[in-house]
């Protein structure tokens, strides 16, 4: 942001602000238009950052914020309009998990199979919106031959996988989290607040979110996906044209622009006469 700034001779503020009043129309916009999705494969996932510290940094740091921390985007995908239907933004526990599960619930028409990780919180979560789904866990099997260290970003060494059916009777050969963690991948090469040894992290929660907000607006209506040939919404029958960031640049106008209170009338002024 502050390169941004500088490169258009604009204060940081105004970078800011733009990006508070974009992310704030954008996540607007998928909650408005995101929604009767007809999918029949949604695969979710988590991703990790972390908001002004690390956790296990933030008791060192200074004057840090309640929202200080580890952050993790819960991203509901479907695998073949490779759409974003539903992502929230909290920690890893059960209760955003379920608020997460509600969300991606109330965008979905149709009966759908689910597959997720390992993660336990999907369990409860599921259970307690009552989803109407096929639902499979696929858990990763890590080798333990090299210890983590402390200096170690990556996951160990996957050896293999384990399927466990949960709910209904899902498809096996659709029981899998590929699309969901390439686009896990697309995040973090589309946004430097995701790379895994990075100075370039939001130091407010609200900001991470904003960010989140331009990203999956730009993911699911403007960028063509190099296989479908069109965007994501396009697939999902969302919407018939290809899309681009003036789309919110004019929204953005227009409703900003000053608002007229009403007709503008001439004072009357009584004239005196000598």
């Amino acid at each position: 942001m502050r390169s941004v700034s500088r490169v258009c001779g604009v204060s940081i503020n105004t970078v800011t602000k733009l990006l508070v009043d974009a992310g704030t129309l954008c996540a607007a916009f998928h909650d408005e238009r995101v929604r009767n999705v007809k999918a029949k494969r949604v695969q979710c996932d988590e991703i990790w950052s972390f908001s002004y510290a690390k956790a296990k940094n933030v008791r060192f740091a200074k004057s840090a914020p309640e929202s200080a921390g580890d952050v993790w985007t819960w991203t509901g995908i479907d695998a073949d309009s490779k759409l974003i239907v539903s992502w929230h933004v909290g920690d890893r526990s059960q209760y955003t998990g379920t608020a997460f599960m509600s969300d991606l619930k109330a965008r979905l028409t149709d009966r759908f199979q689910l597959t997720t990780d390992g993660h336990k919180a999907y369990l409860t979560a599921v259970s307690e919106v009552n989803l109407d789904a096929d639902y499979a866990m696929l858990i990763k099997i890590f080798a333990n031959d090299i210890p983590p260290g402390p200096g170690r970003y990556s996951p160990p060494r996957c050896i293999g996988t384990e399927t466990q059916v949960i709910k209904g009777v899902p498809n096996p050969k659709h029981i899998n989290t590929s699309f969901a963690e390439r686009q896990n991948l697309t995040m973090r090469m589309a946004m430097r607040r995701f790379t895994r040894l990075t100075n370039a992290f939001s130091k407010k929660f609200e900001n991470h979110c904003h960010a989140l907000a331009i990203y999956f607006y730009w993911y699911n209506w403007v960028r063509v996906h190099k296989t479908l040939g069109v965007t994501p919404a396009m697939a999902a029958g969302l919407v018939d044209r290809i899309m681009n960031m003036d789309d919110i640049l004019a929204a953005l106008d227009v409703e900003q622009a000053p608002k007229v209170r009403g007709p503008y009338k001439k004072r009357e002024t009584d004239q005196i006469s000598n």
